[in-house]
């Protein structure tokens, strides 16, 4: 997955001014008012971006292919190294701002630019009425599509 959303970060880093590598995961942004900071942490940005895209229509899931089996493997063993739900969603957070990549899977038969310009306006709507960052770019993956009858188990299909 790194590789897909690699030229999306250098790209976000540029237009940021560089400072993609200063801050590490985990880390915080502050709103500043009068009264005080409020401080937001990336995994809070990540995981509202993750719920904007799966709840437009058209998509099916999150993450690339290699992301998607390693967390039903870990699913299955109960081993959850990260949370599922934030699986094809990277951000960056400054001070004031946000830059989103996100690895969509689509549904077969929808417009992937249609579905792309509403999960980039879903995202962008939820992020800047949930936290108040200024949200930059939404740079989005879309590396696979879900086609019916995918999800069917195997036992089923050997039947």
């Amino acid at each position: 997955m790194a590789e897909e959303t690699a030229p999306a970060r250098e790209t976000t880093r540029a237009r940021r001014g560089g400072h993609g590598g200063e801050e590490e995961a985990g880390a915080t942004s502050a709103l500043k008012s009068e009264r005080g900071t409020t401080a937001i942490n990336d995994l809070v940005v990540t995981k509202v971006a993750a719920i904007a895209a799966r709840e437009t229509r058209g998509v099916h899931d999150l993450g690339g292919g290699a992301a998607r089996a390693f967390g039903a493997v870990t699913e299955r063993v109960g081993v959850g190294m990260s949370d599922e739900r934030s699986r094809g969603v990277s951000v960056e957070v400054g001070e004031r701002e946000a830059a989103v990549d996100l690895t969509l899977v689509i549904e077969y038969g929808e417009s992937i630019p249609q579905v792309t310009e509403a999960v980039r306006e879903n995202v962008i709507k939820r992020i800047e009425g949930i936290t108040g960052l200024s949200v930059a770019e939404v740079n989005i993956v879309v590396n696979d599509l879900h086609f019916p009858g995918d999800d069917t188990p195997e036992e089923s299909r050997v039947n």
